[in-house]
């Protein structure tokens, strides 16, 4: 097979990180062939996606540049006048600056293609997904991309998911992924009415991204990793939330139906549009999600030691969570048995080598053994009727509810303060 590197195509401005990953990530990524919908690599979105690690979201570099103005400097965005933007729409902010103007007319400007209705659905069905979108969005979308540099270096190098942070962090990201399940929570501020919870917290997220751009860039190593948050690896992070989620949970044993993966798909392209992601990068399609997923594989570095840090503060912060239903005295063994669920769980998806990677103790996968059985029952015999549907999306509003509480150790009332 004949590499970008081989072809002598691949452009100066290529990362090394990308450069580094080719060799070894065509390995890793051979496997997904066994799906039959991914036979050869695509050079050409090799190049694009090779192009993505030295993009950013230039509305949001622009709004994050008027944002670090010193005070008074003409154009000067205040996080008072962003807040307000968010909360109530940019018209709320008297005199808005160009900057944040701009950034909000693109946000609040829904492109056409979006279905509200197929939105909603995709978060009912997200729902309907209960602990098994939990365990895949933790194991698999989070812990899963620490076995490659770069974006894990960034998140030790800005204190997020480490040490102290660690359970807030995910609490946020947490909180952030349950808001998008709620009907209407994820359309633009009206007029006069407030936004829905889960397009400001994305578009927040948005700004707090190009925030550490502008702050990191000039003592970040872009000429190994790329720019600190850039278009590729947002591209992969969308991935992990929608194909791997999809992918994850039919591994688990549920039944994600093609009308289901449609939504989820349709509900996870708005979001990566909000947040800014580029647009070659949005589809609707699972499969062409899959053969992004599959080359965006193909450019990943080696681990770093961020990874390690970061997987191993992920594990053991299931000791710290506080468990509603559980009387103080059993909240220490509740909370070891949610950290060796954890590790059965992550050595079967992972494998024992990453395991080893990551600096993770491997477990039997006993976890699996009752997880696949009972998702059986649930999807492919009570989940059959439209009672058995609703039954399971009442479900997984309460374990979000009881997630939600075993994250922040109290009544969650404060979830809804923007992240700083």
């Amino acid at each position: 097979m004949t590499t970008l590197a081989q072809q002598g195509t691949q452009p100066s401005g290529f990362p090394t990180r990308f450069r580094e990953g080719e060799a070894r990530g065509r390995r890793l990524g051979r496997p997904l062939r066994l799906l039959g919908r991914v036979t050869e690599v695509d050079e050409g979105l090799m190049e694009r996606i090779g192009r993505a690690f030295n993009e950013r979201d230039e509305p949001g570099a622009r709004l994050a540049e008027a944002i670090r103005m010193r005070a008074g400097a003409p154009g000067k965005v205040t996080m008072t006048q962003l807040r307000t933007a968010l909360e109530h729409g940019v018209a709320a902010v008297e005199s808005p600056p160009p900057a944040l103007a701009e950034f909000f007319a693109r946000v609040e400007d829904t492109p056409d293609w979006v279905d509200w209705d197929l939105v909603d659905e995709g978060g009912r069905g997200f729902t309907r997904l209960g602990q098994n979108a939990a365990d895949v969005l933790l194991q698999l979308s989070l812990i899963s991309g620490y076995r490659f540099g770069g974006p894990p270096d960034l998140l030790v190098a800005t204190g997020g998911l480490t040490g102290s942070t660690t359970r807030r962090r995910l609490a946020e990201t947490q909180h952030w992924a349950v808001s998008l399940r709620r009907p209407g929570a994820l359309r633009p501020p009206g007029s006069g009415s407030r936004s829905g919870e889960a397009w400001r917290l994305t578009v927040h997220v948005r700004a707090m991204h190009a925030l550490v751009n502008a702050g990191f860039e000039q003592r970040w190593d872009t000429a190994r990793w790329g720019l600190p948050i850039n278009q590729a690896d947002q591209a992969a992070t969308l991935g992990l939330f929608d194909g791997v989620l999809i992918i994850g949970c039919r591994a688990l044993g549920v039944p994600v139906s093609r009308q289901d993966a449609r939504a989820l798909m349709h509900l996870w392209k708005y979001v990566g549009w909000l947040m800014g992601v580029d647009e070659d990068f949005l589809v609707d399609s699972e499969w062409e999600r899959h053969r992004i997923n599959y080359h965006v594989l193909l450019s990943q570095a080696e681990i770093s030691d961020a990874g390690p840090q970061l997987a191993q503060a992920a594990v053991e912060v299931q000791r710290e969570r506080r468990y509603p239903g559980w009387p103080g005295a059993l909240q220490r063994a509740r909370g070891w048995y949610e950290r060796e669920r954890l590790l059965s769980m992550l050595t079967v998806f992972l494998g024992t080598r990453s395991m080893s990677e990551l600096g993770l103790p491997a477990r039997p996968p006993w976890a699996h053994a009752y997880v696949l059985p009972m998702n059986l029952l649930r999807y492919r015999v009570l989940g059959r009727s439209a009672q058995g549907r609703a039954r399971l999306e009442r479900r997984g509003h309460r374990n979000a509810d009881r997630l939600l509480t075993s994250y922040f150790g109290s009544e969650h009332a404060t979830v809804g303060n923007l992240p700083e």
